[in-house]
């Protein structure tokens, strides 16, 4: 039995490229059609949501990416590539019915993060719901190369997959807008994907933290012990330049009790969905002040060992 590879066993702990949104259906237009799947009769899955298993009793070959869904979640949609989502999933041999990646779980990653090593997995993906159990065969000409030879494939070969859809988060804050009328703090505009840009005032900065509610999301409230899924700009006030910014980066962050990031106090009673403008001030009255846009996508599930 081979590793999981390690592509797909650290995906979404380090920065990926993604493609661009505009490729990704719009929420309007997003619906879910299964394709000609009859080549995955032979494929039987059972286990527990979210711990699935797979058997096949003959050997599958797909020219192209397939897939079925065999349970529909009423959970939130994917409907954006840049969704993060967590999933469990079983992967097999197509020939052989041989188990390559036995059942596991995902971090939190984006869809898109898959186009590179696995882009036959984020098609399957688009347009499934929160809560399903898609059932799948992909062809080596859809993997990434690094991928078909971890896997051990070989010419017209096929993966076969099993995936519980156990997570889909906002691709970015939705919540309503919030009307704030405090003088000298930055504005926020905010590109199609979502991605914000910050307008710096030619006031100087806040001297005490600040905090303003752009969106008022109408998700759970995070508590002191949630791990907040977020995508966050931060901005020097002094220079206007980003310092850092998941956006960029192509990943999301986790961030709770503990976490390295100056404003994760402030995310404790915010809603999901809500964006937030945060001022971190000069530390002792050195330095610059910070300017963070912080958009709460949802709540990480607790941490539970990889089987």
């Amino acid at each position: 039995m081979h590793r999981i590879p390690a592509a797909l066993a650290v995906l979404g702990l380090s920065a990926l490229t993604l493609v661009a949104c505009a490729s990704a259906p719009s929420a309007q237009s997003c619906e879910r059609q299964d394709t000609d799947s009859t080549v995955l009769d032979v494929v039987k899955t059972t286990g527990g949501f979210g711990a699935p298993t797979l058997v096949q009793s003959a050997p599958v070959y797909v020219p192209e990416t397939t897939f079925t869904d065999r349970t529909v979640g009423d959970g939130p949609r994917i409907t954006s590539g840049q969704q993060p989502v967590t999933f469990d999933i079983v992967i097999s041999n197509g020939s052989s019915g041989e188990i390559l990646v036995p059942s596991g779980s995902t971090p939190p990653a984006a869809v898109d993060s898959f186009r590179e090593t696995y882009p036959g997995l984020s098609d399957m993906l688009m347009c499934a719901t929160e809560g399903s159990r898609i059932v799948g065969a992909i062809p080596a000409s859809d993997l990434g190369e690094s991928i078909t030879s971890q896997l051990g494939l070989t010419g017209k070969q096929s993966i076969v997959v099993t995936v519980d859809l156990t997570k889909v988060y906002l691709a970015a804050a939705d919540g309503t807008p919030q009307y704030n009328d405090r003088r000298g703090m930055p504005a926020v505009v905010l590109a199609p994907n979502g991605q914000p840009g910050v307008v710096i005032p030619d006031s100087a900065a806040p001297t005490t933290l600040t905090v303003e509610t752009l969106k008022k999301g109408s998700g759970a409230v995070i508590s002191d012990s949630d791990t907040a899924r977020v995508q966050y700009t931060g901005v020097d006030w002094d220079t206007r330049t980003v310092t850092n910014s998941t956006w960029d980066a192509g990943t999301s962050a986790g961030v709770g009790k503990g976490s390295n990031v100056a404003f994760a106090s402030q995310l404790v009673g915010a809603t999901v969905g809500s964006q937030l403008l945060i001022v971190e001030p000069a530390s002792g009255g050195k330095g610059s002040a910070t300017v963070y846009v912080v958009d709460i996508l949802g709540i990480d599930p607790p941490s539970t060992p990889t089987r």
